[in-house]
């Protein structure tokens, strides 16, 4: 079982959930939360970061604030100071960098408008080396990423069908940014699909093959690109 920590974020501090894998010199993986806040589904994701050998922490975006309903979700997220998430994620990056498990790269990984923060992440940190984000939804107008910090990065972007697929505006201006910047990006479409199709906490969304395949997928990039 993971425990809450305390780390440095640009002279404060913040918290968020930390999972230790079983055995040492592993990769580093920040997780970044959907709109609800850190629930139950994304300590669970960390945990099994964990067993599958990372080190992973999943920042508390909204600092003790979470919820099950749609409404007081858009409202957290709408509220969301970028100048403070984007501290709240570089900071844990550099936390993972500097614990003695890990070997120096990170990776993060995120899920609706966690996805959009996870690709953005690679802009805020330069420990962040590899990103994945599940069906981004934020404008990037709200980021205003600085897109050259992804040169020698690379992300991958998992679409749902609900959400226009790798067709999408926003997902195709990332892939051209990263791209551009001298990154890779590498696009997967899951068809019949609908948002949120990865969280098992939700059936009216969850798709049990493209879960599967997206996991897979997320694990065998960061291997690959943390070594």
């Amino acid at each position: 079982m993971g425990e809450m920590v305390s780390y440095q974020s640009n002279g404060g501090s913040s918290e968020g959930y930390l999972a230790l894998p079983s055995a040492p010199g592993a990769s580093a993986v920040v997780v970044i939360q959907e709109y609800w806040g850190l629930v139950p589904h994304i300590i669970s994701l960390t945990e099994r970061f964990a067993e599958a050998g990372f080190v992973a922490l999943a920042p508390d975006l909204y600092h003790g604030k979470h919820t099950t309903e749609p409404d007081e979700a858009g409202k957290l997220i709408m509220g969301l100071a970028m100048d403070q998430a984007a501290k709240d994620i570089a900071g844990a990056a550099a936390y993972l960098a500097g614990r003695p498990e890990t070997g120096g790269k990170v990776g993060a990984v995120g899920f609706c408008a966690g996805g959009s923060l996870a690709l953005w992440s690679a802009t805020l940190s330069t420990e962040i080396v590899a990103t994945v984000g599940f069906y981004p939804v934020l404008p990037w107008e709200r980021m205003r990423p600085d897109w050259s910090g992804y040169a020698g990065k690379s992300a991958a972007i998992h679409c749902s069908e609900a959400d226009g697929t790798s067709a999408a505006e926003g997902v195709q201006l990332a892939r051209r940014s990263v791209e551009a910047a001298g990154g890779d990006c590498v696009l997967y479409d899951y068809p019949g699909t609908k948002h949120a199709f990865f969280n098992d906490d939700r059936p009216e969304v969850f798709d049990r093959e493209a879960a599967a395949t997206s996991w897979a997928r997320t694990l065998d990039f960061f291997r690959t690109k943390l070594g």
